[in-house]
């Protein structure tokens, strides 16, 4: 009997929390590199590369990797090394290099090049594999390159992504044709045991997805007789298409690609979808800002020293002065690294203080989304944005969907202290790719003193 109890509170304790929507990073400022040998040589080339590794975690975009003084610091690597060591796993040795923090920090500073917290959503991939007549949803422990390619992106890239486990729980509530077709309801309720803060799902197939005259440009070898034996050498290669679509604080985001290569697309997709989470969440270096809150359900002096602490711990934040205290409600000044909407997003991966609106919780459900229309003129506070085509790994196009007029227009008329998330992404998407995320509209206006709730325990 006293078995059986042990065992119900274990598999208690490693069930998900609710409200685990955010995982810490821990292993930001290192990187593993695979080498031949220990040699001096190897050794200094492998650092450089680990330390432009670091930088892409830290970044968050490929773009960083392109300025002048990452590109220059790159060239001295070994002055930014804490340690250094090797490993041997299965017959391939690596070097494990860490790199000091305050030091890389101080690199981004002098760029001016925001910087991705420590702090990172945790992101549910759903991917569906199309291959010919046969779909399948990848399972995390599931025989194909495919899992071990999205695990080996989310340690370089730094962002925590998990795949369905496809168990019996999942059988009995996931339904293929329901993720097939993006329906937004039955996603949501499938990917509840999860607890993810960040749902894709990601379409990769050789068949239906596939354009008629892509095929014929792509596809397999021509039947020209006049090639002679030269075809019967050619490889015959089956073009692929993927697409995916990202659900997140009210906005539908969407891209497509067309290419050969099924991992490359994936990782491709991946990256894109990094930096499109990336932006909502960095935190630029040069800009610092005083920003006043207020918490409310602060009863007692435990409360008060753990809200102070906590809020001390922010990555986001330098210094905190207390400048009201009344009742059960305290006023503080935070001294910012970064935009106010940056902290504001990164305060959503938190279980601890959560922002009020008009007396009420602010949540942003994903079933919100069901049944949107965004050609219409209605007044639907949720906008699909299409990332635009790319063929061979190439964007060619990039589509945003218009948004209600009346809406951008009350937002326009908001007094310039109330804050949104499009204020931080317009400072960190000048001169990106991705410039749909500058048109977002917020589901809420902000109020001048932003609200929050301090959940004690």
């Amino acid at each position: 009997m006293f078995r059986f109890y042990f065992i119900i509170i274990i598999l208690v304790l490693l069930l998900p929390s609710p409200s685990s929507l955010a995982l810490e990073v821990n292993d930001l400022y290192q990187a593993n590199v695979v080498v031949d040998t220990q040699d001096r040589i190897q050794r200094e080339q492998a650092i450089k590369e680990a330390l432009q590794g670091v930088f892409l975690k830290v970044g968050g975009k490929k773009s960083v990797l392109a300025h002048n003084v990452l590109k220059k610091a790159q060239k001295r690597a070994s002055r930014y090394v804490s340690q250094y060591r090797y490993q041997r796993k299965d017959d391939q040795l690596s070097l494990i290099v860490s790199f000091n923090e305050d030091k890389v920090n101080q690199l981004f500073e002098e760029a001016n090049l925001a910087l991705w917290g420590s702090l990172r959503p945790q992101v549910l991939l759903w991917l569906i594999d199309e291959q010919g007549a046969s779909r399948s949803i990848v399972a995390s422990n599931a025989d194909s390159l495919i899992p071990i390619s999205v695990n080996e992106f989310s340690t370089q890239r730094g962002l925590p992504i998990v795949m369905p486990l496809m168990d019996l729980t999942d059988s009995a509530q996931v339904v293929l044709n329901d993720f097939w077709g993006y329906f937004p309801e039955q996603i949501q309720q499938a990917s509840e045991r999860y607890f993810a803060d960040t749902i894709v799902v990601m379409r990769v197939s050789d068949s239906s997805l596939v354009d008629d005259d892509y095929n014929k440009t792509e596809g397999n070898v021509t039947n020209d007789v006049s090639c002679g034996l030269l075809c019967e050498q050619q490889e015959v290669v089956s073009p692929k298409v993927l697409d995916w679509r990202v659900f997140t604080q009210g906005t539908r985001y969407s891209k497509k690609y067309q290419g050969v290569d099924k991992i490359s697309l994936i990782n491709q997709g991946l990256s894109d979808i990094t930096e499109l989470i990336y932006q909502s969440y960095a935190l630029l270096a040069s800009a610092e800002n005083d920003f006043v809150i207020e918490v409310n359900n602060v009863t007692s002096l435990t409360s008060d020293t753990q809200l102070f602490h906590f809020l001390t711990d922010l990555s986001a934040v330098k210094t905190v002065t207390l400048i009201r205290a009344q009742g059960d409600v305290r006023q503080f000044k935070l001294d910012l690294i970064g935009s106010k909407s940056s902290f504001l997003a990164s305060l959503k991966l938190n279980d601890k203080l959560t922002q009020q609106f008009d007396g009420f919780n602010h949540t942003q459900q994903f079933n919100n989304l069901e049944n949107v229309n965004v050609n219409t003129s209605s007044t639907e506070q949720v906008k699909e944005t299409v990332l635009g085509e790319t063929v061979e790994n190439t964007v060619i196009s990039a589509i945003v969907t218009p948004v209600d007029k009346s809406i951008a227009e009350t937002n326009s008329s908001v007094d310039n202290s109330s804050y949104s998330n499009a204020n931080s992404i317009d400072e960190l998407t000048n001169n990106d790719q991705l410039k749909m995320l500058t048109e977002t509209i917020p589901l809420r206006i902000i109020p001048k003193m932003p609200v929050f709730y301090w959940e004690q325990g």
